[in-house]
């Protein structure tokens, strides 16, 4: 998404609940902080203790962070994708908190999953998200056309994302590889001042001049016509 103000995008009560946590498991430690401090915290940041949570964090590693929790308590779990668990690995800690019997409690937090499809127009009631295309130009061309098939099928939207920097390639691909009555959305750097988001078919798009997309965190969603 992109840095705005937290009020913009998370509720009160959300912020006043991170703010008072002092121990935090998180993908990357340096963007939790910046989390933190944007939304503030009750005690000094630097006592708070932050767990990472890479790929080679195993099941044994979760337990031990989360076993205090056997004894009263809290541990927030703060995800890169903006709301946990959701296209995001902390699925994981979720997954052994229930092992455990530890009460796990969801909280409100910006999806750019969500965000784009409430404003796609777009079916809402049956659609997948696949994450990365590849990367490889004819087998996303193959991939792509795959999940076409599937969503004109399964009358299902079809959600990807990309890396910045591929944004423009991907738009391209889209345009190229999809049918022309296929209606694509692009949502670009939601939820902060530079949001920008349109849904056409793609024969309106290969007529209209390419949106700016260029190193920005975009989203991108696609329902065939039947």
């Amino acid at each position: 998404m992109g840095d705005s103000p937290p009020e913009r995008w998370l509720p009160p009560e959300v912020q006043a609940l991170a703010g008072r946590l002092n121990t935090y498991i998180a993908e990357n430690a340096k963007t939790a902080r910046a989390f933190l401090k944007a939304v503030g915290t009750q005690g000094p940041l630097q006592e708070i203790t932050i767990h990472t949570l890479t790929d080679k964090v195993d099941a044994a590693q979760i337990k031990a962070w989360i076993k205090p929790l056997l004894d009263g308590g809290e541990i927030g779990l703060v995800s890169e994708a903006g709301c946990p668990a959701v296209a995001d690995p902390g699925a994981k800690v979720v997954a052994q908190a229930h092992t455990m019997g530890i009460r796990v409690a969801p909280w409100v937090g910006p999806s750019s999953i969500l965000l784009s499809l409430m404003g796609s127009g777009l079916d809402g009631q049956r659609f997948t998200f696949h994450g990365y295309a590849p990367v490889d130009a004819a087998d996303r061309a193959k991939r792509l056309k795959a999940w076409e098939t599937a969503s004109q099928k399964l009358l299902q939207t079809q959600i990807l994302i990309e890396t910045p920097y591929r944004n423009e390639a991907m738009f391209e691909a889209l345009k190229l590889t999809l049918r022309p009555d296929t209606r694509l959305c692009v949502a670009r750097s939601l939820t902060t001042p530079d949001e920008w988001l349109r849904t056409h078919t793609i024969a309106q798009w290969r007529s209209l001049p390419a949106p700016d997309l260029a190193k920005k965190p975009a989203i991108f969603l696609f329902l065939a016509g039947r």
